[in-house]
């Protein structure tokens, strides 16, 4: 039987994607500095938590989206047996080999999360930082990470999520959309990367509705924490 031409939405996921894919290409030069920047230097207090739910000592981790390795560095720093960073932007997967060369304990390996290339339960820990967003079919991919996830395991996520009503929604609504992107852009030397970060946060689930995309994952003890004043979300679930 012959295949089947993709579908409107399918075609349409699949140039988002590289779109997306070409634009953290660009930008890994300054991607770091950048995230140091926009969030005023908080981001590492934030992927700090990440790794305090993770619970990695002793486990075999995939970090998803690794960009640079920040996140996968301080997991191997917590003592995890492995970490597997996965990435579908093979220059930020040469940045992060790169950087840690003498990282015997991580494997950087080129991946969709729509289509993880691992065996089911291959994983204790399944974690992400600020790539949900970037991602298209969501419950997809938490499909994917509960499939790679042993029973028993934890995903852990860090991502923005929409600011309840209030007056500080008010003023991270102006900051993120209209005062970062035109800075972060000048600094960059990218400005249309970051009026696309700046952007993607439109139409991303709240952390209410994130939270039961993962249990009807099949992900249970479904919690989150907020940070940032509201703006950054950290779920974590169990396999």
């Amino acid at each position: 039987m012959a295949a089947q031409p993709p579908t409107k939405t399918e075609t349409r996921a699949r140039e988002r994607n590289r779109q997306i894919q070409a634009m953290f290409g660009r930008i890994v030069p300054r991607y770091d500095r950048m995230n140091r920047i926009m969030s005023f230097g908080m981001d590492g207090g934030w992927r700090g938590r990440a790794i305090e739910a993770a619970e990695p000592q002793g486990k075999r981790v995939l970090d998803l989206g690794t960009g640079t390795g920040d996140l996968a560095r301080e997991l191997m720093r917590a003592g995890a047996a492995l970490v597997c960073g996965a990435d579908f932007t093979p220059e930020m997967l040469r940045a992060a080999s790169h950087r840690f060369v003498d990282a015997g304990r991580c494997a950087w390996i080129a991946a969709d999360g729509h289509r993880l290339p691992f065996a089911n339960g291959s994983f204790d820990v399944v974690t992400n930082a600020f790539v949900l967003r970037n991602l298209v079919h969501l419950p997809l991919v938490f499909q994917e990470l509960a499939r790679v996830l042993r029973p028993g395991g934890r995903v852990v996520c860090l991502d923005m999520t929409p600011v309840p009503p209030g007056i500080f929604s008010m003023v991270f609504g102006l900051y993120f959309n209209r005062i970062m992107p035109p800075i972060a852009g000048l600094l960059s030397g990218d400005p249309a990367a970051y009026r696309y970060l700046s952007k993607s946060l439109a139409g991303f689930p709240d952390a209410d509705t994130l939270s039961v995309m993962l249990g009807d994952a099949g992900f249970r003890e479904v919690r989150y924490r907020r940070f940032g004043g509201g703006a950054v979300a950290l779920h974590t679930g169990v396999r």
